[in-house]
């Protein structure tokens, strides 16, 4: 089904309250920031900043739904043959290798990282995502094998791949502050890669594999 207008101007509203936001954020630090200086930079109430968005939080960090679908959507989209674990570590390598901006591999993430870093509630915000990445992928490592509430593997698998995105994230995200470049980053990160890929154990690399 096609976007109507209405939805349409709702999506754009959304993006430019939060570009407005961000931009405002990178220039004089996140808890420098009121909703209601973001409301008047953006030409909007208030209430319609908090129509889009329940938190400051929120308004920086807009794209977090996208990040904790990340890995259950790589599962889900397992080829025949193909293990969890394979499925998330090769969209890793490509989304690493293409120098893709979904991982933070653009120019300017160093700035964003920065925000990051000077403000306590961004860094809680960012762990609280994380685990609710781990505990939607577990739902769907359950829903994909038919495991049982009992059956610890799904928590454990989970787990396991979880602290794989999270490291290569957070490596991508030191390296970027400390001044390299996407392209310098991407290479030191496909290494990282496959330093995760030999950690892993047997039963986290074969868990779940789509049948043929």
């Amino acid at each position: 089904m096609s976007e109507g207008l209405r939805e349409r101007k709702k999506r754009q509203t959304r993006q430019y309250i939060s570009d407005v936001a961000t931009h405002l954020f990178i220039e004089r630090g996140f808890d420098a920031v009121t909703i209601a200086e973001i409301a008047e930079a953006s030409d909007v109430s208030v209430n319609t900043v908090y129509n889009y968005f329940s938190t400051k939080e929120d308004l920086f960090l807009d794209r977090s739904q996208g990040v904790v679908e990340r890995l259950s959507r790589f599962v889900r989209a397992r080829d025949p043959g193909e293990s969890a674990a394979d499925a998330v570590l090769r969209e890793l390598r490509a989304a690493t290798e293409t120098v893709s901006p979904a991982l933070g591999l653009h120019a300017g993430y160093d700035r964003f990282m920065k925000v990051v870093q000077e403000s306590h509630s961004l860094r809680s915000r960012l762990w609280f995502i994380q685990q609710d990445l781990l505990v939607h992928l577990e739902k769907t490592l359950r829903e994909e094998t038919g495991a049982g509430e009992s059956d610890s593997l799904p928590t454990l698998v989970a787990g396991q791949l979880a602290w794989a995105h999270g490291t290569l994230v957070a490596f991508i995200g030191r390296l970027m502050l400390a001044g390299r470049t996407p392209e310098e980053t991407s290479r030191e990160a496909l290494a990282l890669l496959d330093d995760i890929e030999a950690v892993l154990g047997t039963k986290v690399l074969k868990y779940a594999v789509r049948q043929g």
